[in-house]
């Protein structure tokens, strides 16, 4: 039976972003009143219950990134929230319980998991068993759903993707009736002509028709590359994006034209923007991080350094409200685009993300540019595009992705 969630369980449920891609923020007061204590080994002191993997993969991938050896505990915690069948929930509070159909398991906290256990090594049976429930669960169209059941979406498949890559294997060989996760992710793709030239689009609306979206558009790019959330620059970047028609795209030529949509997006102002219901438009700080990491993979660092300044201006309240996930954000965009983020506008977010959880085993010493530089697959994306605002009791998280006309 498919299944496929309301737009208010999404609204509850989604946890990301990833982004990927959402933007995370995790700004709920705190847990709420019958919520249970909250895990030592945890990163943020919010309530987890939405997006408790999706922020401790974030902020043990960032650690990792820039040479932080994170506490035994918190990566503990994180391979302790597997179900038996391999797959990930955004949160189980009572793990020692095995996970039943009451448990809302979904592929971005999986494929999240995934990215940085295969980047921290040593679990290689953790990961095993979440593939095997990701290639379980992919659509017909080659693509993946946020949860089992559901049509695919541009960022659940960019996700999963990098999970792929993470583990070693080629996202284009991991093929479900005659058709690879790319088939799926290219279907998403718009046009180079009209508006949103070279953008796509979270999932076609009710009438099949693609919109623009900026975090879907950034995942995508990177997934097109076959990486993943803490990916460097590539070697061949370097020359600004152009959007071109070509039949059915290469992956290339998909992630081209992404970025050159992207890189018009931020043209203007630096970042993208995004609006919620009853507000008026404002700086989304989440998915300029993501717009960040997918310009400098594909075109290069110089062609991300305006929004990457833009960031370094302005990100730090938004940050420090946050929590973990936002921070780790800003550690991959300041990675990917030959930033610093011991020092990104005056601002340790190294210290800062620490500092949301357990001590680290060791902070080291070394500099971004010498961490994994030559190890693209090991990274994770996000994606996602969500964010955590406060609601009656407890946070509600909105998916960003979900959004159409962006930016």
């Amino acid at each position: 039976m498919n299944f496929r969630p309301s737009a208010a369980a999404l609204a509850a449920a989604v946890a990301v972003i990833g982004s990927a891609a959402p933007a995370v923020a995790d700004t709920s007061a705190g847990p709420s009143p019958s919520s249970p204590a909250l895990p030592a080994g945890l990163y943020g002191r919010t309530d987890p219950q939405y997006d408790g993997v999706w922020r401790q993969s974030l902020a043990l991938l960032a650690q990792h990134t820039v040479g932080v050896r994170p506490a035994a505990k918190a990566v503990d915690w994180l391979t302790g929230q597997q179900c038996a069948d391999g797959s990930f929930a955004a949160f189980r509070a009572e793990p020692g319980k095995p996970c039943d159909a009451k448990v809302m398991v979904d592929t971005n906290s999986t494929a999240a998991a995934v990215q940085t256990l295969a980047a921290l090594g040593g679990h290689d049976t953790v990961t095993g068993k979440a593939v095997s429930w990701l290639k379980s669960v992919q659509n017909e169209d080659g693509g993946w759903p946020y949860t089992p059941g559901g049509p695919s979406d541009t960022n659940s498949t960019s996700v999963v993707i990098g999970a792929l890559a993470a583990v070693g294997q080629k996202p284009e060989s991991v093929v479900k009736d005659g058709k690879s996760p790319y088939d799926a992710l290219f279907s998403f793709a718009l046009p180079c002509s009209g508006d949103g030239a070279g953008a796509f689009a979270y999932q076609p609306d009710k009438k099949g028709e693609l919109a623009a979206n900026a975090d879907a558009t950034a995942a995508a790019v990177v997934a097109a590359l076959g990486r993943g959330m803490a990916p460097k620059a590539g070697k061949d970047a370097g020359a600004e994006a152009r959007c071109e028609d070509s039949g059915k795209p290469s992956p290339d030529r998909a992630a081209a034209n992404g970025a050159s949509y992207l890189a018009q997006a931020v043209a203007k102002d630096g970042h993208l923007t995004s609006s919620l219901p009853g507000a008026t438009d404002q700086p989304d700080f989440g998915n300029t991080a993501d717009a960040v990491v997918a310009l400098a993979v594909q075109s290069g660092p110089a062609q991300a350094r305006k929004p990457l300044k833009w960031l370094e201006k302005n990100s730090e309240a938004w940050a420090k409200q946050s929590g973990p996930a936002a921070y780790a954000q800003l550690v991959f965009a300041a990675y990917a685009a030959d930033g610093d983020p011991r020092d990104f506008g005056g601002v340790d977010l190294v210290e800062r993300l620490n500092a949301t959880g357990p001590a680290p085993e060791s902070v080291g010493e070394k500099g971004v540019g010498d961490i994994a530089k030559d190890n693209p697959t090991y990274g994770v994306w996000w994606t996602v595009g969500v964010f955590l605002v406060a609601g009656v009791g407890i946070g509600f998280l909105l998916s960003g992705r979900k959004k159409q006309g962006q930016p």
